[in-house]
């Protein structure tokens, strides 16, 4: 189904199953195929493949989605991918993103609101990457990682563990550098909530306690936090992996920026 106003440009080709929203364009080239959903606004740039079979063995032809959200800016050679039915059987992606060319969305990944993957960054399968996320130029997320919102995830870096929110993480081997105090800040989060994030990253990471026992401390002296509530949240929620800490000579700070 082809919404008011959408727009397929030459050459492109929409299969049977696809929807899209009122206002999609698509530009030439554009291959749309599978159960794939397009919210309204989005535009698609020449080349990009979107609701492709998943690039893993396992797949078996079931029936499976990939939903694209509203507003969301696809550009040139951008592959996303269908889910797989041993991982829910949809790969879904919010609003108001942005994949620059040559992104890589894998199956079954959820993808929030606002993210910007840039050029030829990747997610494997089963990734879930929270709003507010920034993975930088030809970064790599292993299968199964989460990235807390607001994360930045620097060029050239490989991330195999679970990213707290509003974290900095870079390296080749992905290392927890601090936090991401430039997005925080942008973003317009008051002082005072920094402030109480940065003393949890001191907290949590400390050589004072366990992790179980630094999230019970955070939990009593700085659940208040707005901030604070979200790495909570993250730490105690489900997971397939560690996470990322700091190397030892960088535990104090939590003062890392892009």
């Amino acid at each position: 189904m082809i919404g008011p106003e959408a727009v397929v440009g030459p050459f492109s080709i929409v299969g049977p199953d696809v929807v899209l929203g009122e206002g999609v364009v698509l530009k030439s080239h554009v291959v749309v195929t599978g159960q794939t959903e397009i919210g309204a606004g989005t535009v698609v740039f020449p080349f990009a493949s979107l609701g492709e079979v998943p690039q893993d063995l396992k797949y078996r032809g079931e029936k499976t989605r990939l939903v694209i959200g509203r507003r969301n800016r696809i550009r040139e050679t951008v592959t996303m991918n269908i889910g797989t039915e041993g991982g829910g059987g949809v790969t879904r992606v919010g609003d108001d993103c942005l994949f620059m060319a040559g992104a890589h969305v894998g199956h079954d990944a959820r993808v929030g609101d606002r993210v910007i993957m840039a050029n030829q960054s990747a997610l494997a399968g089963h990734c879930v990457i929270e709003d507010d996320v920034i993975i930088g130029g030809l970064s790599g997320v292993h299968q199964f990682v989460r990235i807390g919102r607001g994360a930045i995830i620097g060029a050239l870096t490989m991330v195999t563990h679970d990213v707290i929110p509003h974290a900095l993480v870079h390296g080749p081997r992905g290392a927890l550098e601090g936090l991401n105090l430039i997005g925080l800040k942008r973003r317009g989060a008051p002082r005072e909530e920094i402030r109480a994030l940065r003393q949890a990253y001191r907290i949590l990471f400390s050589d004072d306690g366990t992790l179980a026992e630094n999230i019970a401390r955070l939990e009593a002296e700085l659940g208040d936090s707005d901030l604070v509530a979200d790495v909570l949240r993250f730490l105690t929620g489900p997971s397939e992996r560690a996470f990322l800490t700091p190397a030892r000579e960088a535990r104090g700070g939590g003062d890392g920026a892009p």
